[in-house]
């Protein structure tokens, strides 16, 4: 049997069922049951330990301080139309070359220098942490880590929920290893990633951004990967762009079919241009870049 069936609810091994029973809920922002063993205040205290470590290995925040203000203006925008608007989020813009954004636990959320400069529009921005806002509502980063928790578990005799120390989620979560080591284990899955896309569309609509941005990210990392999609971390475990880019499409002719009226949805391009672009033009080089990433 497959170990994402085993996961559904009442689907576990008998040892692990009553823990799996008390883990188990519906979450608001998918509607979806799901298995996850992190309360929300570990969360948040996970995250908290874990952000100033991600933050260094990914170069430090951008030494803008107008970027910084923009990026979490932007992201807590999104936050607070979100199921989850009472997190301890953060939203930090990292000095790094790579291409990349991802989430933490507790609405930690990280978009990467060499990520911005390939995008045109506030738009653009606003899909990219829409998706990770996502991810975090949808609460795919406890259900991988909790997956991750039950892997191990079967294999030392331990799996119970609420017997894991902090120690055991932050290595799951790849802190005191090489950063990211440990997200990949928790790389989401093909349906993990549709919903968050749609969560992303979700957010951004809401405050009146053309919901065609996210599309546009996609073409935009496919077209820095070579146009094949293939070879770039944040693509690696990620569906193949088309067939993001096609659903994303299918979604927005079904639930915006007036996203093409500028008075209900804007894109801001020129804001993009003059508060991000041409700022990171005039900042130094990026530092050194991690040598592997997590995926967002």
């Amino acid at each position: 049997m497959r170990f994402q069936t085993l996961l559904k609810c009442g689907a576990l091994p008998a040892v692990l069922f009553l823990t799996a029973i008390a883990g188990c809920s519906t979450n608001p922002a998918t509607g979806q049951k799901q298995l996850n063993w992190i309360s929300t205040e570990k969360e948040n205290s996970l995250g908290a330990e874990a952000a100033p470590k991600f933050v260094e290995q990914y170069g430090g925040d951008i030494p803008s301080e107008s970027i910084h203000k923009y990026i979490n203006d932007l992201g807590h925008r999104l936050a607070a139309v979100s199921e989850r608007p009472d997190l301890d989020w953060e939203f930090h813009a990292v000095d790094s070359a790579v291409i990349n954004a991802f989430a933490l636990p507790g609405g930690k959320v990280f978009v990467t220098r060499g990520l911005m400069k390939e995008l045109t529009s506030e738009a653009q921005l606003a899909g990219v942490l829409g998706h990770e806002v996502g991810h975090v509502t949808a609460q795919h980063i406890g259900q991988q880590m909790t997956r991750a928790i039950i892997i191990t578990g079967i294999g030392v005799g331990i799996g119970v929920a609420g017997e894991q120390s902090d120690e055991d989620w932050l290595t799951v979560l790849g802190v005191g290893t090489s950063v990211g080591g440990g997200l990949y284990m928790l790389s989401y899955g093909r349906n993990q990633e549709t919903q968050s896309d749609e969560l992303g569309l979700r957010y951004m609509t809401h405050l009146g951004y053309n919901p065609i941005g996210q599309v546009q990210v996609m073409k935009v990392l496919k077209r820095a990967s070579g146009g094949n999609g293939r070879g770039m971390e944040f693509l690696a475990t990620h569906p193949y762009p088309d067939t993001r880019i096609k659903h994303l499409n299918q979604i927005i002719r079904e639930q915006y079919p007036d996203y093409k009226d500028p008075q209900k949805y804007r894109v801001y391009r020129d804001r993009y241009q003059r508060t991000v672009l041409a700022e990171l033009k005039r900042l130094p080089k990026p530092g050194h870049d991690p040598q592997s990433q997590p995926d967002g």
